[in-house]
């Protein structure tokens, strides 16, 4: 069983995986960090080198890897649902979760993070606000197909967003240990 958590930069997923996957004893990996070590590159180095087609291969087989454990809570990159046969097994695979946020809380989040620009590339040259939108506006019912839970992270601890995903799996993945009544993680 793999929970996999979906969502545009900025929403929580690197965060929210290894609380969440600790609250139900699992493992949590972060998708993009992982295909950067499997590449010996930066997400921006691949996108420079061999565009957005090099890089969506690259996530594609990383993904297809990491379905094929179990027990682990997956922090996919923002765009891994662009891919129709991702969306199909991630779904496969176990809950998805989309972590939503507004575009200034995303803007704010992404702004205050110094990797950001190092590691990721704009994908539309725009402002900040601006590129989240457009993005936004194109990913988003991708994401609600996908998606079997939705959690928005606004103004919300990582504890208290743990807490709202417990809430809402299949009580057979809560280990009893697990807050389900709103007690931190």
């Amino acid at each position: 069983m793999i929970i996999t958590l979906i969502g545009y930069r900025g929403t929580g997923k690197s965060s929210v995986a290894p609380a969440l996957a600790r609250s139900l004893e699992w493992d949590a990996v972060d998708a993009d960090v992982e295909l950067e070590r499997r590449a010996g590159r930066t997400i921006r180095e691949i996108f420079e080198t061999g565009g957005e087609t090099e890089f969506r291969r690259w996530e594609r087989d990383t993904l297809i890897q990491l379905f094929a454990r179990s027990r682990l809570v997956i922090a996919a990159g923002g765009g891994a649902i662009l891919n129709a046969d991702t969306r199909s097994d991630m779904r496969r695979a176990g809950p998805v979760i989309w972590l939503q946020a507004d575009v200034r809380t995303i803007a704010e989040r992404l702004e205050r993070d110094a990797a950001t620009e190092q590691r990721r590339p704009s994908l539309t040259g725009r402002s900040i606000v601006e590129e989240i939108e457009d993005v936004l506006s194109r990913r988003e019912p991708l994401y609600r197909e996908t998606a079997d839970i939705i959690i928005r992270t606004d103004n919300r601890t990582v504890s208290e967003i743990v807490v709202g995903i417990l809430e809402q799996l299949p009580v057979h993945l809560v280990p009893s240990s697990a807050a389900r009544d709103g007690e931190s993680p």
